[in-house]
């Protein structure tokens, strides 16, 4: 047996994966984001500690024959959150997240500081990366910031309470702006750009090696053995990728998640910050893999579910399948940049856009437009993705698959298969557990196999009507870009 454990920002998933390829159970802890300013986003660590030992207790009272035979552990997580430890491994204050955005300016001032900064880290500085964040707190937490001993990214900070190692993995390093995405080590220059060395950074493993061993107290608190290998792990997208064996060059994955993502691996690292492509450091030895992320998307249509007056999610997109092609030809076009935008826009004061609204407009016709506009938003993404190796099909994952209509306007957008694999909703728990299961010896080709294609999506013929949609869309954001508000100063 092996377990995954994968800490999102919303839950704690915990799964437990046999050598057989079955998943015998999964448990799930919530978690709550707190948000005490505009654009902060913040958790406290010792809630994701509570979350994990409320899973594995739920596991050790039903599942703990199950337990006693696990031999490795993974690890997966939601990239870029800071958590400052002090030389006793005490956190200082709430970890800042993935999608805190007040650190506009210290982005600005690290490409200052590190001109080349793109070529070494293969992204650009945005404010969700974790390097920016310390930044903002050595200048408006200075006290604070002088007593930081260790910075960990947030499922590193569970390893830590794991094992007593601060270990992290190339992958979830990618996406702190201080990895050298190329060499896979830590970037003397980046670090030392925000005040830093690498004495504050945990120790560099591959996401398939052994980081450290689980301890003897929680190892016996739990019926596991003492001792067990807890893998490297990786940043969410990358484990998820792990699960649905994305793993050789042209293979990948569509998220349709709270945020987007289009995900493509790479044989080698294949950056290309001037479309805020992220370039980062797959969960195995000697892989890289592209990412182009949007910041909202089945976010954006719960959004509308609740301004429309839906009754849910299903309501909102069962009303925007049912118009027929003149109705959505007539439908208004809509921007999807509700919390601004990553790739390829870069521009996190981007704001979303009703537009070409009419009297003849009504609940259905809007729904459309939002589930359309997330669509074109995810083809911008896929259009700024390199694609060296021919890429055959994507696989389509995240909450937004329920939708069957969803995801074939998502393949006739992006002149794509899509498959709906089996086990898709376990992610990156999955794809953890198969690290945990890599790190016990098990080989890549039997441990990352593909599971079965479910469910096929081809593009449907070519519709004159959305190519010409789509380019309207384009040209929309073009012209209002300039219409959106200015940074706002740190």
């Amino acid at each position: 047996m092996y377990l995954g454990l994968d800490l999102g920002t919303s839950e704690l998933k915990a799964l437990l994966l046999s050598s057989q390829h079955e998943v015998l159970a999964v448990a799930h802890a919530p978690l709550t984001v707190q948000q005490p300013r505009p654009l902060w986003s913040e958790q406290q660590p010792g809630s994701w500690w509570q979350a994990l030992e409320w899973v594995m207790d739920q596991f050790a009272a039903s599942h703990g024959a199950a337990l006693s035979a696990v031999r490795g552990i993974g690890l997966s997580g939601q990239m870029h959150g800071a958590v400052l430890l002090d030389q006793q491994d005490q956190v200082l204050r709430p970890a800042i997240l993935w999608n805190d955005g007040r650190s506009a300016a210290e982005c600005a001032a690290l490409e200052r500081a590190v001109p080349g900064q793109s070529d070494i880290t293969g992204n650009l500085a945005m404010p969700g990366f974790t390097a920016p964040k310390l930044l903002w707190l050595r200048k408006h937490e200075p006290e604070l910031f002088a007593r930081v001993a260790r910075v960990l990214l947030p499922k590193d900070y569970l390893r830590l309470r794991l094992t007593g190692e601060a270990v992290t993995d190339c992958s979830d390093a990618s996406g702190t702006l201080w990895l050298n995405v190329a060499q896979r080590r830590w970037s003397a220059p980046m670090l030392a750009a925000c005040g830093l060395t690498e004495a504050h950074m945990p120790r560099l493993v591959e996401g398939s090696a052994v980081a450290a061993g689980l301890s003897a107290s929680l190892a016996a608190r739990w019926g596991l053995r003492a001792g067990i290998p807890v893998a490297g792990g990786a940043g969410d997208n990358a484990a998820s990728a792990v699960g649905m064996g994305v793993t050789a060059p042209g293979q990948g994955f569509v998220s349709l998640g709270t945020s987007g993502v289009v995900f493509l691996a790479t044989e080698r690292f294949e950056p290309n910050p001037a479309q805020a492509v992220h370039a980062f450091c797959h969960a195995l030895p000697q892989q890289w893999h592209q990412m182009a992320v949007m910041l909202s998307a089945a976010s954006a249509v719960t959004w509308a579910t609740r301004t429309l007056g839906f009754a849910n999610e299903a309501a909102m997109l069962a009303a925007a399948a049912s118009l027929g092609p003149a109705e959505r030809a007539q439908a208004p076009l809509f921007l999807p940049y509700l919390s601004g935008e990553r790739s390829p826009h870069h521009n996190p004061q981007a704001q979303a856009v009703l537009f070409g609204l009419g009297h003849q407009h009504g609940p259905a016709q809007i729904a459309y437009a939002v589930a359309e506009g997330v669509a074109f938003g995810l083809c911008d993404g896929w259009r700024s993705l390199s694609r060296a190796t021919p890429v055959h099909a994507l696989s389509a994952v995240g909450g937004g698959t329920r939708s069957a209509w969803w995801v074939q306007l998502l393949a006739n957008v992006l002149r794509m298969p899509l498959e709906i694999l089996d086990g898709g909703t376990t992610g990156a728990a999955l794809g953890a557990a198969r690290l945990g299961w890599l790190a016990d010896g098990g080989s890549a080709a039997e441990v990352c196999r593909r599971p079965a294609v479910v469910q096929l999506f081809h593009p449907e013929a070519r519709d004159a009507e959305l190519v010409q949609r789509y380019q309207r869309f384009a040209a929309l954001y073009q012209a209002l870009k300039g219409s959106f508000p200015a940074p706002m100063p740190s």
